[in-house]
């Protein structure tokens, strides 16, 4: 398995439009494409900014080149990104997946 990060930033009075808007598109698509194992987004106020770092699942190199196309080291954007993103990482990283307790967490629900 191989897990996709990238970062970027909006506003922080943006950051739960951005949400929205990441959950019609970008999410959206991870979810269609045939090797994608899920998603999961993190975000953190850092002053007049909101960060994100998305963190998607994938089976295979092979199924992320069906999302991202040929060359996955470049981040996929979509029109309205411009319109939401005032700092972005034009680049995506891809590591290993060697271990995870998701599975865990999925079968029992969240720690109490």
């Amino acid at each position: 398995m191989i897990a996709r990060t990238w970062r970027g930033a909006v506003r922080a009075e943006d950051a739960d439009r951005y949400l929205a808007y990441l959950e019609e598109t970008g999410l959206a698509n991870y979810r269609t494409t045939p090797g994608n194992r899920g998603a999961t987004v993190f975000r953190r106020i850092l002053g007049n900014e909101c960060e994100f770092l998305i963190l998607s699942l994938w089976e295979s190199r092979k199924s992320i080149e069906a999302f991202a196309g040929s060359d996955i080291g470049r981040a996929r954007f979509y029109p309205e990104d411009d319109r939401f993103l005032v700092n972005r990482d034009l680049t995506v990283n891809h590591y290993e997946v060697v271990w995870s307790s998701l599975d865990d967490l999925t079968a029992s629900g969240p720690p109490s």
